[in-house]
């Protein structure tokens, strides 16, 4: 399956290239440069001035052609708003000029995205040579601040296809994004490392003072030898600008250079500069040009929630790193080499895989998350997120601990990121008695958000604690939280806790229980009670590491008493339900008017926003977890199967045309997908049920599909992701933003987790192991990506070897985890050019002396 769009699937594409927390732009499906997010916040369907690239080709002193290099706007063509234009635009107007669609452009448009890289060929028969671009931003496991570049890296390729030399330019153009009366563009040439010539282009404001949050930098570069520039288009009314950057570019020759004073004010549009690259090709030969656009937005406000107590901003982390975009520049163009060719290491490790293609489709477009305005990186790297975008203001704030619960992509590809995440929820959120707000205020230091707990992402934060642990191997890192973690569980039986989760150590949650879906759950379920059990387990371990043995028997034996309850009294021999009488407005009185207000239904006389019978999608998510973590068993193996495949049979939808959906619209007509909850026939519905529970969201499906596949129901589950990659086909929806909340929503990294159902992944770096049971293909050999924190690599099997190779970091290793049947037929270890001495231990394979394995130093397992 390759990733590729042409005419009407590249619709709605927009791949974002930025850095982590560092916003970013999108380059459209067929070319352009849209959604212009480098302000430290969202700004989806945004423009910036004329900005895109154009190519002509001359020879002898004469224009054979010019065009911008964009392929169709696809329809509709009835104009769409743009915030702040004015009056006489939007609908009614047809699409704006700034889309450069009413300008000579490509006939013939494909676009291939494997994210972190995305590939464009633009065909015309009135062009005479071909071009491709390869467009990207770094992403490289456990390279945070290189995967964090405020920047948007283009690498163009040009052929001359003619029987002749000929003279190629390709020019890219861009607003200054702050337009503003003390405009500057400033052209420069800086020395790289390697002795290179660097052009660039600054776009700035002297306006604003340097602690504005408007101040800031543009810069367009590029290291090509030949260049030419326009400081300036022309200034003027109407249509001018436009109509004078064509007569200069189309035709032989060089752009002439323009430039006004920074103290005259531009007029009605944004002022656009135009950088140059010029290449002569002889027939069939085919060359290089590199830009990179840059930005510099240091100073970030909470315009979101502002603080009304104290100050409201900070630095943004890149701007500790760089004094302005031109910095950017530099360091991007003397590190291209490596930083392209270790992305596309990264990329070519996860495409290479043998899981299925939807599978490696679903992993990859969600990584992109990470690079959108969903993120940011406070002033010393701390990692934040929202939830996700709205159009022009993040969505839901605060690094929300029951939706990032769901990311599986950041703790294993820079698990630092995700360490910092636990320590500023343990630091900043916690409350004297172990209670955690799930919503993280900022600037950080704040008063703390003053709502209930929420249940799973309280006890889903015990749990990702002990996954980083497992994937750090720092167990001084561990310790340094333990007291936060601890206090994490002993809440749910402290007397101060209003909701009264668990006052009788029961190991069943029972009182009032706020979720993820936004309300709370009354009386025991196994969705958010096993949530506690897998806190409590992971709370026995991690205890019981750390010398506390007092406090991981206790645990245990809540855990034990409360696994047993539930596996006995909440399955209903297909599948787990919640334990309520509808009718009982008593459970609601304990908590007061504001609970008896908000969920009692008068006229039908029963709680409203429940689950009750039904069938619902998160009933087991606590196992799907605990396996991701090496947790064990938190329900019974046998009917958490069974729970599986009853939410398979009731809740998978092939066609939505049929079903009654009163929420939010995420598929729809012919679309399948897998919704929240179901209550099958026979079984009685709430009058007003659980809150979404008709729709379709990707992160809920992909964890759901994911534990599908861990269980061995795997048509099951690559039914579920197939269904959703078919809805952001590119026509439809953005394949690289997937949408609940808003745009680019965290949750959808779930997807990540598919790579380790498919390997059987298994890692404990506090004991030095890894390990594989990978689902067999048909071919009996197997490849995949994994990431922990020291190293990342590739692990591949065949019938007669198996190799881990590491690409980037080390991996130090006392043992690995392999089927018994595997370990049995196993002559020889190597580790780079000497043996290794091993003995086998149940299925493990555990070494006398640990073994280091880098780059140069891969392991190979040698099998009869």
């Amino acid at each position: 399956m390759e990733n590729v769009y042409k005419g009407a699937k590249t619709r709605e594409i927009s791949f974002p290239l930025g850095g982590i927390g560092s916003g970013s732009i999108g380059l459209a499906g067929n070319g352009r440069l849209v959604d212009w997010e480098i302000f430290n916040r969202p700004n989806k369907r945004s423009f910036n001035g004329f900005s895109h690239f154009a190519v002509k080709a001359e020879r002898n002193g004469k224009l054979l052609d010019a065009r911008i290099l964009n392929g169709d706007v696809q329809a509709p063509y009835m104009g769409e708003p743009i915030r702040g234009a004015n009056l006489h635009s939007g609908y009614g107007f047809g699409p704006e000029s700034q889309t450069m669609a009413g300008m000579p452009h490509f006939r013939e448009v494909a676009f291939k995205g494997e994210f972190p890289v995305a590939e464009m060929t633009f065909e015309e028969p009135a062009f005479p040579g071909r071009v491709a671009l390869t467009a990207f931003n770094p992403f490289i496991p456990l390279q945070e601040d290189d995967s964090s570049l405020p920047a948007a890296f283009f690498e163009w390729e040009i052929e001359n296809t003619n029987d002749e030399p000929t003279t190629y330019m390709i020019c890219l153009s861009a607003g200054n994004p702050i337009p503003t009366k003390k405009v500057y563009h400033r052209y420069s040439v800086s020395e790289g490392d390697r002795g290179q010539a660097i052009h660039m282009i600054q776009l700035g404001s002297a306006q604003f003072a340097d602690d504005h949050v408007s101040f800031g930098d543009m810069t367009l570069a590029t290291d090509a030898e030949e260049v030419s520039y326009q400081e300036f288009w022309y200034r003027g009314g109407w249509c001018d600008n436009l109509e004078m950057f064509w007569h200069d570019f189309a035709r032989p020759g060089r752009l002439t250079n323009r430039q006004y004073p920074e103290d005259k004010p531009p007029m009605a549009r944004k002022d656009t500069a135009s950088l140059a690259a010029h290449v002569e090709l002889g027939p069939g030969e085919k060359k290089k040009v590199r830009f990179a656009i840059s930005w510099h937005f240091p100073n970030v406000e909470n315009h979101w929630n502002p603080n009304p107590a104290g100050p409201n901003g900070w630095r943004n982390y890149y701007a500790t790193l760089f004094e302005d975009s031109a910095a950017v520049a530099n360091y991007a163009f003397d590190h291209w080499d490596r930083l392209l060719g270790d992305t596309l290491k990264f990329k070519e490790a996860l495409f290479s895989s043998t899981v299925p293609d939807v599978v490696k489709d679903a992993v990859s477009a969600n990584l992109s998350v990470l690079k959108s305005p969903t993120v940011l990186r406070l002033t010393d790297g701390t990692f934040y997120g929202f939830e996700g975008c709205i159009e022009n203001i993040g969505c839901c704030e605060g690094s929300c601990t029951h939706v990032w619960n769901y990311a599986y992509a950041l703790p294993f590809l820079f698990p630092r990121l995700e360490r910092g995440m636990r320590d500023a929820d343990f630091a900043y959120n916690k409350r004297a008695d172990g209670r955690m707000s799930f919503r993280l205020m900022l600037p950080l230091g704040r008063e703390r958000m003053d709502a209930r707990a929420c249940a799973d992402g309280q006890f889903g934060g015990v749990v990702k604690a002990y996954r980083d642990w497992k994937i750090s191997g720092d167990t001084d890192w561990l310790r340094s939280n333990w007291p936060a973690i601890k206090q994490s569980i002993t809440y749910a039986w402290a007397e101060s806790n209003e909701d009264k989760w668990d006052p009788g150590k029961t190991g069943v949650l029972t009182g009032r229980q706020h979720h993820t879906l936004d309300m709370e759950l009354y009386g025991p379920n196994s969705w958010l009670s096993g949530f506690y059990l897998a806190a409590l387990k992971a709370g026995s371990e991690m205890a019981a590491f750390l010398g506390e043995q007092s406090t991981a028997d206790e645990f245990e034996t809540i855990f034990r008493k409360g696994k047993q309850w539930v596996d006995e009294h909440l399955f209903n021999g297909e599948y787990y339900v919640q334990r309520i009488a509808l009718s009982d407005k008593l459970l609601l009185d304990p908590f007061g008017d504001e609970a008896v207000n908000s969920y009692w239904n008068k006229e039908r006389d029963e709680i409203k926003y429940q689950i009750a019978e039904g069938c619902a999608i998160d009933q087991v998510v606590a196992q799907w977890h605990a396996n991701l973590c090496g947790l064990g068993e938190i329900f019974d193996k046998n009917q958490t199967r069974r729970a599986l495949e009853s939410l398979y049979r009731h809740n998978f939808k092939t066609s939505m045309r049929h079903e009654a959906n009163t929420w939010r619209l995420y598929s729809l007509n012919d679309e399948g997908g897998l919704v929240i909850c179901a209550w099958p026939k026979g079984v009685s519905k709430p009058a007003i049920p659980l809150t979404y529970n008709t729709e379709t969201m990707t992160g809920f499906e992909y964890q759901a599909a994911s534990h599908m596949i861990q269980e061995g129901f795997v048509e099951e589950g690559l039914s579920i992701v197939q269904a959703i990659r078919d809805r952001y086909d590119g026509e439809k929806r953005n394949p690289w933003n997937e949408i609940e909340c808003g745009s680019n929503y965290a949750r959808s990294m779930a997807s990540y987790s598919l790579l380790q159902a498919f390997s059987g992944f298994e890692y404990d770096m506090v004991e030095g192991m890894i390990g594989f049971k990978p689902l067999y293909t048909e071919s009996g050999s197997f490849s995949v990506i994994w990431s922990l924190d020291m190293g990342w690599g590739t692990y591949g099997q065949t019938d007669g070897r198996i190799d881990i190779h590491v690409l980037g970091g080390k991996l130090e290793l006392k043992a690995v985890r392999l089927p018994k049947e595997r370990i049995e037929t196993i002559v020889r270890i190597e580790s780079g050019d000497s043996a290794a001495a091993f003995f086998a231990e149940g299925d493990e394979i555990r070494f006398v002396e640990p073994v280091t394995l880098n780059a140069e130093r891969p392991l190979v397992i040698v099998c009869a």
